[in-house]
């Protein structure tokens, strides 16, 4: 069975950190874009940051700078380490993955496995 399962989220103050992980069981990463999405109460879900299966990245204007998206292939995870974090980052945050030796394209229908998602509360 192919899963996705995220991990890490919390509540954390302004200007903290959190890194939520996104282990994959069923089926190697090795090969796979992984993207991070978020969805906050009644918005649409959007793209925060994505990783081709060769490493290279790119974010959402409102996260670069803040948020860093990584890649370990041996433990079959990839990890989006968030700093400075700010209200606006409350939301519900999901992985997810689809095969490609390309680009990572941070377009939610071409990813195909999604996990359940974590919860980030960034509250005082």
């Amino acid at each position: 069975q192919l899963q996705l399962v995220e991990s890490g989220g919390g509540l954390v103050q302004p200007g903290g950190s959190l890194r939520l992980s996104c282990a994959a069981s069923g089926f190697t990463l090795d090969g796979y874009a992984i993207g991070w999405f978020r969805q906050a109460p009644g918005k649409e879900r959007e793209g925060v940051s994505c990783i081709s299966s060769s490493s290279l990245t790119h974010s959402a204007d409102s996260v670069k700078g803040r948020f860093t998206i990584s890649r370990d292939n041996a433990k079959n995870t990839v990890y989006l380490q968030m700093n400075s974090l700010k209200p606006e980052d409350t939301a519900f945050y999901y992985c997810a993955a689809y095969r490609t030796e390309g680009m990572c394209l941070m377009r939610r229908a071409s990813f195909k496995f999604w996990g359940q998602g974590t919860q980030v509360t960034v509250s005082s």
